[in-house]
C-alpha cells in the first residue's frame, strides 16, 4: 500500500526537499500551506501535478499551525501513516521581535498536532522538527543528553515543542520522534538567513547590482551542513522500530566570519571591502558555539553527512550567481529555483469556493 504523509512547512527549504525525496520512495503526500494574498509555492512547484491526472501524488492544503479544528480535521481526514512538522517561524533575531507569535505558532501550534493526532484516534508517525538552537549557551559539542539553555524566543519555543513530542510519546505511547538539527543551509534558503544572505549578496555585487552587505556579529560559530542530506535522516528516523530523538549535524564548527571568507575568496573577492557592520542585526542574547555530537545518529541510523562546509559554500554561491544570470564558477550541480505563477497556489483556489475570494 502506499504510504501517506503529512508535510507542515513544505513550502520551506527543508519541506520542499522532503517532499522531493517522499515522493522518491512513492508516498502520496499532503502539504499544509499557509494561505497568502502572493504566491508563496515556488520551491515545489517544479513537483506539481494537476490533481486531476492520474498518478497525482502531491496535494496542497490551505492550513494554519494558528488553527487547531482545520489540523483536525486534516488529519482526521488525510489519515497519514506519516506526519513531518518542519513548520514554524523559523527566524531566530525576528523571533525577538514577535516573540508572541512565535511561541503560538511555533510552540503552541506543536501542541495543537498532536492533540489532533491523540483526539483523532489514527496511527500515525510524527516527527518534531526540533533545533540546535535550544542548547544556547551550553558548551560544545552538544549531543541528546545536553541540557538545554535556550537563548532566545525562538529557541524557547522550539524547547517547548521538543518536551511536548517526548510527554505525548511517554503519555500516550506516540510514535514521536525529535530531530535536533543543526544549522543545514542550500539554495532554498530563505534570502534572510545569514548564509544565503552572504551567497545572494555576492552574486549582487558582482552584477553591480549591490554595493555592500550589512550583517551583525561575525563571531558566532555554528555547524552547517547540507540540507538535503537532512530531510533524508528525517525519514531514517521515521522507520526506527522505536520513536527516539537524534542530534544532527556535521560535527564541524566555523564562523560567520568563516563563511563569509570562504564565499567571498571562491570569487576573488576580498569581503572586507564589501561588508558593513549594523547593530540592527545583533541579537539581544547570542549563541556563541554550536557544534554537534552526532555518534548516536551515525550509528543507529547509519547517517554521516558527506556534503561539508566548503562544498555548501560553493553550492550557494553557484546557484545565486546562476539565479541572477551569472556564469557558475565551479562545476557542482546547482539547484535552478523556478520563478513565475504558481500552479499548485491556483489549483489550491478550489478549496476556497473556486476564487480565492
Amino acid at each position: 500500500m502506499t504510504k501517506k504523509a503529512l508535510v507542515t512547512g513544505i513550502t520551506g527549504q527543508d519541506g520542499s526537499y522532503l517532499a522531493e525525496l517522499l515522493l522518491s520512495k512513492g508516498y502520496e503526500i499532503h502539504g499544509i500551506i499557509r494561505r497568502a494574498s502572493t504566491f508563496n509555492t515556488s520551491r515545489i512547484d517544479h513537483l506539481y501535478v494537476d490533481p486531476h491526472q492520474k498518478g497525482a501524488k502531491l496535494f496542497g492544503h490551505y492550513g494554519d499551525l494558528s488553527d487547531g479544528s482545520r489540523l483536525t480535521n486534516l488529519i482526521y481526514d488525510i489519515r497519514p501513516d506519516e506526519i513531518y512538522h518542519m513548520g514554524a517561524q523559523s527566524h531566530v533575531r525576528v523571533s525577538f521581535d514577535m516573540p508572541e507569535y512565535t511561541g503560538d505558532v511555533t510552540a503552541i501550534g506543536t501542541t495543537r498536532l498532536l492533540e489532533a493526532i491523540r483526539r483523532s484516534g489514527i496511527k500515525t508517525r510524527f516527527y518534531q522538527a526540533s533545533s540546535s538552537e535550544m542548547f544556547g549557551a551550553a558548551p560544545p559539542p552538544q549531543n541528546e543528553n545536553t541540557p538545554f539553555q535556550p537563548r532566545s524566543p525562538y529557541a524557547v519555543a522550539k524547547v517547548y515543542s521538543y518536551w511536548m513530542t517526548v510527554n505525548y510519546r511517554e503519555g500516550y505511547k506516540m510514535f514521536a520522534c525529535n530531530g535536533i538539527l543543526f544549522n543545514h543551509e542550500s539554495p532554498r534558503r530563505g534570502e534572510t538567513f545569514v548564509t544565503r544572505k552572504i551567497t545572494r549578496a555576492i552574486a549582487q555585487i558582482l552584477a553591480k547590482k549591490q554595493q555592500y552587505l550589512y550583517l551583525g556579529n561575525l563571531e558566532a560559530k555554528r555547524d552547517w551542513g547540507y540540507a538535503p542530506e537532512y530531510v533524508e535522516a528525517m525519514w531514517r528516523i521515521m522507520q526506527e522500530e522505536q520513536p527516539d530523538d537524534y542530534v544532527l549535524g556535521t560535527g564541524e564548527t566555523h564562523s560567520v566570519k568563516d563563511f563569509l571568507q570562504e564565499a567571498f575568496d571562491y570569487v576573488k573577492l576580498d569581503w572586507k571591502q564589501y561588508v558593513k557592520i549594523d547593530p540592527v542585526y545583533f541579537r539581544p542574547t547570542e549563541v556563541e558555539y554550536l557544534k554537534a555530537d552526532t555518534k548516536k545518529a551515525n550509528k543507529k541510523l547509519g547517517w554521516n553527512p558527506k556534503i561539508k562546509f566548503s562544498d555548501l559554500v560553493k553550492i550557494m554561491v553557484d546557484a545565486d550567481m546562476e539565479a541572477i544570470g551569472l556564469k557558475p564558477i565551479g562545476e557542482s550541480k546547482t539547484i535552478r529555483e523556478r520563478n513565475g505563477f504558481s500552479t499548485l497556489d491556483r489549483a489550491l483556489l478550489s478549496e476556497t469556493n473556486g476564487s480565492g475570494q
